[in-house]
């Protein structure tokens, strides 16, 4: 760990008040040593990953952590607090503070490493030093494990084989008797620092109750599976995940814990004691040969399959809208640049596998259009595949792909898409509830569910529904086709506030989903619907850098920080750089530019404004029609948000003041108190 932290990189007196102003203090260390190369991407890529989910830690540990292109090295800063901030953690203010950068393409040996602290942060005794050291050399030393003896390799072994060191394991084997025996896996969406706290935090309460606790970590630092025979010989199985636990099928049959991983970290033995209940009573978890089971919700979740069905409906389909995007944007951005190049027209030449030349700027044009569309091509399959992959995992892969390209050929597009993945999971799940015997459990997965299920699936789409949702598909293009007026700008105002309300969350990519789908199959009204929703999604970062910078001593230090990256983030369509703001103050941010998108989408929709890249923001420009309305669309769109959002928070300064003077004296000279 020796090139992940040096004395340069500690702070044994932060100073910060704020996450976001800890976040900074440290970074700027990391910028320094040249481990950061940009400040501000940087922190919007940290803050980003705290928007997903806190990482205080009970104890008094705060890890922000995140993967990013701007980080050149691995590498671990390490910040003190007498004060404590607020990390989010149950317990209360943290008071040692990581901050953990991965480069994006990060190598193992150093995710291993990184994983390893992760652990060494459930030990007390290697807290207490920390809290403990003076001198920067001295905890930087004792953070790479320098000071260490050979008993963290012992701890490290001992979770594996718990049985064998620990008293009332051993005394329970002496009796006779087999230890209870628990397989758990960890994972969290980094995969950097929780899914290694949850094992270690799981596996020593495991020691301290004699049972037998063997974690798959799914984590940035390999995927190893667990031996088949130990998920055999296991009594109960806990899952701590914010991500999708992989090849769930091998722990069908055995009574199941099924949370979110802060809870691993945060309450172990809770767990381990309800898996024990679970195995006494012999509830046996609903996970069948490939698993129909999905992610938990949060870090006491259930999981998702006992949410409302409006809850898993969405995780399907986001599940298989975010598999398409990848697709979308590499496809839509070729074929945008292919017009760039060679002008609309070139979407009918020649195959260039039959007619290419080197030095024509036809070819490659035709060329990029060309490979854009084959890209295209897989948009419906895709998203079918993985709507039905979301529903019950990889034997729903080959029906929803087949739906989804019998959807293309019969002419249902999107829509047949949606229906052909929920078609083809809920095929799959009804499958895997039949009972098998055991001799065909191992190729149910591999060969008889997709066969039927294709079968199923692909009658379905060719003679049932297929053509009639053709038939509503077609409509929709016409009605789109024929918008015009007032139609129009309410649909843009839809658009627009479904972008900007959460501003990446579910809402927000139902309304991008619903644009690109028409991309598959571009008309004149599906191209005005992807010029409205880029627009309206562009507002949120650049009202907040505009409010930030007309308005300063409405926002603190760190959104004026903020503002400066949003710039950037709003002119590249990523409505997400608004967040930091809408999680400090959502009642006055959320609705402001809320009225800003929704204005953005009406105009835009009103002035004809046609887009036929899926992404870029104002780097796409070219490709826009009707291009200096368009801009002026965003730019309404951004002041309207703005001046809300200066209005809002200057209220909300000004109140207090009121209240402050009016509460001095009043008129007979008594004590007056207002409401502010």
């Amino acid at each position: 760990m020796s090139e992940l932290i040096t004395a340069e990189l500690v702070d044994l007196d932060l100073s910060a008040a704020t996450k976001d102003a800890a976040a900074r203090s440290l970074a700027e260390r990391m910028v320094a040593a040249h481990r950061v190369t940009d400040l501000d991407g940087f922190l919007a890529d940290v803050a980003a990953r705290e928007a997903q989910m806190p990482t205080g830690l009970d104890g008094g540990i705060g890890i922000p952590h995140c993967r990013s292109e701007h980080v050149n090295a691995p590498t671990l800063a390490f910040g003190r607090s007498a004060a404590g901030i607020d990390f989010g953690a149950a317990d209360g203010p943290a008071d040692l503070i990581f901050l953990i950068a991965a480069p994006a393409g990060a190598d193992d040996d150093h995710l291993t490493i990184l994983s390893g602290l992760a652990r060494r942060l459930m030990d007390p005794e290697f807290t207490a030093a920390l809290r403990a050291g003076t001198d920067p050399a001295a905890v930087a030393a004792l953070v790479r494990g320098e000071e260490a003896t050979e008993e963290p390799a012992a701890e490290e072994e001992r979770a594996k084989q718990p049985q064998d060191t620990e008293p009332e394991a051993e005394a329970a084997e002496g009796a006779g008797s087999a230890p209870f025996r628990i397989v758990a896996v960890t994972s969290c969406p980094t995969g950097i620092a929780h899914t290694y706290m949850a094992a270690e935090s799981l596996a020593a309460a495991g020691r301290a109750e004699g049972v037998e606790v063997t974690v798959e970590t799914q984590g940035s630092a390999g995927f190893k599976k667990l031996d088949p025979g130990v998920i055999a010989a296991a009594d109960a199985v806990i899952w701590a995940h914010d991500v999708e636990v992989r090849e769930k099928a091998r722990f069908r049959g055995k009574p199941l814990v099924d949370v979110g991983v802060k809870a691993g970290i945060n309450r172990p033995a809770e767990l381990i004691a309800e898996a024990r209940r679970k195995a006494e009573h012999g509830e046996v978890a609903a996970v069948s040969e490939a698993d129909g089971g999905r992610d938990s919700g949060g870090e006491d979740g259930s999981g998702a399959d006992h949410a409302h069905f409006g809850v898993r409906l969405r995780t399907y389909l986001m599940s298989g809208v975010s598999y398409m995007v990848p697709f979308v944007a590499a496809g839509g951005l070729l074929i945008a640049l292919s017009f760039a190049i060679g002008g609309y027209e070139i979407a009918s030449a020649k195959s260039v596998a039959d007619h290419f030349v080197w030095g024509e700027a036809d070819s490659w044009a035709a060329l990029l259009n060309q490979i854009g569309s084959a890209a295209f091509g897989f948009l419906v399959p895709v998203l079918a595949g993985y709507i039905a992959y979301g529903m019950a995992d990889r034997p729903a892969l080959v029906p929803g792909f087949v739906g989804g390209s019998i959807a293309l050929t019969v002419n249902a597009g999107f829509l047949g898409g949606l229906v052909a993945g929920l078609l083809a999971g809920a095929v799959v799940m009804a499958i895997q509830r039949v009972p098998v015997h055991a001799t065909l459990r191992g190729i149910m997965p591999v060969l008889v569910i997709p066969l039927i299920a294709s079968a199923v699936v692909g009658f379905l789409m060719f003679i049932v529904v297929g053509k009639p949702i053709a038939s509503l598909q077609n409509a929709l293009t016409d009605w789109l086709n024929g918008l015009s007026g007032s139609n129009a700008v309410i649909l843009g105002v839809v658009l627009g506030l479904m972008m900007c309300f959460d501003m990446g969350g579910p809402l927000n990519k139902v309304a991008y989903a619903f644009a690109v789908g028409g991309l598959a199959d571009p008309t004149d009204g599906s191209l005005k619907v992807m010029a409205a929703v880029m627009a309206a999604g562009m507002v949120p970062p650049l009202a907040m850098a505009l409010a930030t910078t007309v308005r300063k001593k409405l926002f603190t230090k760190t959104e004026r920080e903020n503002g400066r990256a949003a710039w950037v983030l709003g002119a590249s369509f990523i409505t997400e750089g608004a967040i930091p703001f809408a999680a400090a103050d959502p009642l006055r941010v959320i609705p402001s530019v809320m009225a800003g998108g929704a204005v953005t989408g009406a105009l835009s929709m009103a002035f004809g404004a046609t887009l036929r890249a899926p992404h870029g923001g104002v780097f796409v420009v070219p490709l826009i029609g009707e291009p200096f309305l368009y801009l002026l669309a965003i730019a309404a769109g951004t002041l309207v948000a703005t001046a809300l959002v200066v209005l809002l928070k200057g209220a909300r300064r000004a109140a207090p003041d009121a209240a402050g003077e009016a509460g001095a004296a009043g008129s007979d000279g008594s004590r007056v108190t207002v409401a502010a």
